[in-house]
């Protein structure tokens, strides 16, 4: 993975993050969650998606849609386990 490819997967992973943040929370994490947010709920959304037959499709944007619903799965359950 080169510098560039590495810096897009951050970003991406910040806005998604940002964004469950605000779906969910009402608020973000910081700099530092929010990209770990975005970063496992892109790869919750890579595992899970492809199991139920559900596509997005490709470019920027839609790994921003599809990053940000893995977060918000990932925020949903986080918020469900401190319930319990």
């Amino acid at each position: 993975m080169g510098a560039e490819s590495l810096l897009v997967f951050i970003i991406i992973g910040a806005i998604a993050g940002w964004l469950a943040g605000l779906i969910v929370s009402g608020f973000g994490f910081g700099l530092i969650g929010n990209i770990i947010v975005g970063i496992v709920g892109a790869f919750i959304a890579g595992w899970l998606f492809p199991r139920i037959g559900f596509s997005i499709g490709g470019g920027v944007l839609a790994s921003i849609i599809h990053a940000t619903i893995g977060a918000i799965i990932l925020l949903v359950l986080v918020k469900v386990l401190k319930r319990a």
